[in-house]
């Protein structure tokens, strides 16, 4: 294999290499390093690279795997976004707030993928806070597209689905509060998977009212099914974390979803979508039932145009907890995270609450659709990628901080909880990825990867790589 090849290699393809000691940790690991030397530059989807102990753990994974010792990921590359905390390693949210902090303990779910043997290679860029779906913040500047330079990549987790996308290794861990994985998973090409609220345990614990979820940007289903199940699981530092341990996720993705009910929705009822995405997300619905041996209904689900009320009261409602800062930051933030958080705070908790009672009645229509449906298909996201220095693209309404009309179909699920993945689904004509969003049922975190590799085995697309 060329260093290239290492570099885009999935995760049980490089451990089947390690084990038979036909690679060594230490050179996979020299392999993505020097490619991240090479197109860091021009990419930026680096908050923060630890080169030296990332070099240092492969020498100790070398040595598990000549004892005969090696662990579920032993050797395997990893980033972590820096909204994360991280021992010993900067966490700075993508804001000059939070510059030079360096936390004392892990995440949870950091320290389950090193206990499993993965090689943390750093930090990667997000928005300040995480809270736009653009690639860019005051601190990092842009994160660009790896299809189009200067183009956004998707957000928060930008930097995760650059580094999938360009091949700094295997595995990426995200987060999601309103699409922050789907998204950057859309925009680049890869796959994208928020599993069920509580599945991977969080700590700090987000204020956003139960909705941020950790889950795996990759290039394939099974290295995103590989590291939710070293992830998941409960934690006494997350209350909401469910109390079930992960199924073993890569054993059941070959199980097919033939005689799945799907209900393909192109529009919710009420999203705007650019038509070559319609086209594109319309023609891979089909595949699952044409191919896959699914029944497929277009459907417009009732429930569907209540959530741009909700979304807009709740984002900057939630962003207000950053209002601390303006007093000596301002001038230094994010404009429109400025305006979302003065947006936020003239929200009354009165006004608050009573949209909560809205937000649960509308959890419970989800959750009735889903009795009788397996899956829901939409457009992961409505338009391809757009300039990164915008915050919507230019023939769409323009706003101060209202990112949110073209991303219309991720956050219903991130106030339901339901698992949802962005999966690859083709390119327009100028050569920019599009994501199919599949939803499933909540608890059904298996469900969405299956049917996510039944369709990833009809339309490969992890030999697709950008033109770096």
């Amino acid at each position: 294999m060329t260093d290239e090849d290492l570099c885009y290699g999935s995760a049980s393809e490089l451990a089947g290499l390690m084990r038979k000691r036909a690679l060594s940790p230490v050179e996979l690991v020299r392999a993505v390093l020097a490619r991240i030397s090479r197109l860091e530059p021009s990419l930026n989807a680096f908050a923060t690279l630890v080169s030296e102990p990332a070099l240092e753990a492969a020498k100790a994974s070398e040595a598990a795997y000549i004892k005969g010792e090696p662990r579920p990921l032993e050797g395997i590359p990893v980033t972590i976004k820096d909204l994360a905390i991280t021992k010993g390693i900067r966490t700075e949210r993508g804001s000059w707030t939070q510059r030079g902090v360096v936390p004392e303990e892990d995440a949870p779910f950091v320290a389950r993928l090193k206990a499993a043997g993965a090689i943390v290679l750093g930090k990667t860029t997000t928005p300040e806070f995480g809270w736009k779906g653009v690639s860019q913040s005051p601190l990092t500047g842009i994160t660009h597209n790896p299809w189009k330079h200067g183009f956004n990549a998707g957000a928060s987790s930008a930097g995760a689905a650059v580094a999938a996308a360009a091949g700094y290794g295997p595995l990426h861990q995200g987060s999601d509060g309103a699409g922050s994985i789907r998204m950057p998973a859309h925009f680049c090409g890869v796959f994208g998977l928020k599993p069920t609220y509580g599945r991977v345990p969080n700590y700090p614990v987000s204020t956003g009212d139960y909705t941020a979820h950790i889950g795996p940007l990759t290039r394939t289903v099974a290295d995103a099914a590989l590291t939710l199940a070293m992830m998941a699981g409960p934690h006494p530092l997350d209350h909401s974390a469910l109390e079930t341990w992960p199924e073993p996720y890569p054993a059941r993705l070959g199980e097919g979803i033939r005689g799945a009910r799907i209900a393909f929705s192109p529009d919710l009822g009420h999203a705007r979508v650019d038509p070559e995405v319609a086209a594109l997300v319309a023609e891979a619905a089909q595949v699952f039932g044409a191919e896959l041996g699914a029944r497929v209904e277009e459907v417009t689900p009732a429930w569907g145009r209540l959530g741009p009320e909700l979304i807009r009261l709740f984002w900057p409602a939630h962003m207000a907890a950053y209002a601390k800062y303006l007093p000596e930051w301002e001038s230094r933030m994010d404009p429109g995270l400025v305006s979302c958080i003065r947006a936020g705070q003239a929200v009354s908790i009165a006004a608050y609450q009573q949209a909560r009672e809205r937000k649960y009645a509308y959890c419970a229509e989800v959750g009735r659709f889903f009795e009788d449906w397996d899956f829901l298909i939409t457009p992961a996201v409505s338009v391809p990628a757009f300039p990164a220095e915008r915050l919507m693209p230019a023939d769409w309404p323009q706003h101060e901080w209202d990112w949110v009309s073209w991303a219309e179909f991720s956050y219903p699920f991130n106030f339901t909880g339901n698992p949802a993945a962005s999966i690859p689904c083709g390119f327009t004509g100028d050569g920019l990825p599009i994501g199919l969003q599949v939803v499933g049922r909540r608890f059904d975190d298996a469900g969405v990867l299956k049917a996510a590799a039944a369709f990833e085995a009809a339309r490969p697309w992890a030999g697709k790589r950008p033109p770096l």
